[in-house]
């Protein structure tokens, strides 16, 4: 996960998404990443308007990421990445507020 991470740090335009809740994502999320929860998808088009956006996406374990994964595909994302679940994180983890 860290590895997918600098990866999208290193890609200009890059969007770090957390598709958890927003209480979830205000007690702990990877600095640099915003909201989307999975049930308002929709409002990554306002982060990611163009749709050769490299996304990236992360939820506690996994599943919601690959919900959002196979939905954004099928938007017209064509640079979707699921990372998986933030249980696999092991470096700095941010607290407070959402960044949506």
């Amino acid at each position: 996960m860290q590895t997918l991470v600098k990866q999208a740090a290193g890609i200009p335009g890059s969007v770090l998404v957390d598709v958890r809740g927003p209480e979830e994502y205000a007690a702990g999320h990877i600095p640099g990443s915003i909201n989307v929860p999975l049930n308002a998808l929709e409002g990554i088009l306002d982060a990611a308007p163009e749709f050769g956006t490299a996304i990236y996406l992360y939820c506690l374990s996994g599943a919601r990421s690959a919900i959002a994964a196979a939905r954004l595909r099928k938007m017209g994302y064509a640079r979707v990445t699921d990372m998986g679940g933030i249980r696999n994180w092991k470096g700095e983890i941010e607290t407070g507020g959402t960044r949506e």
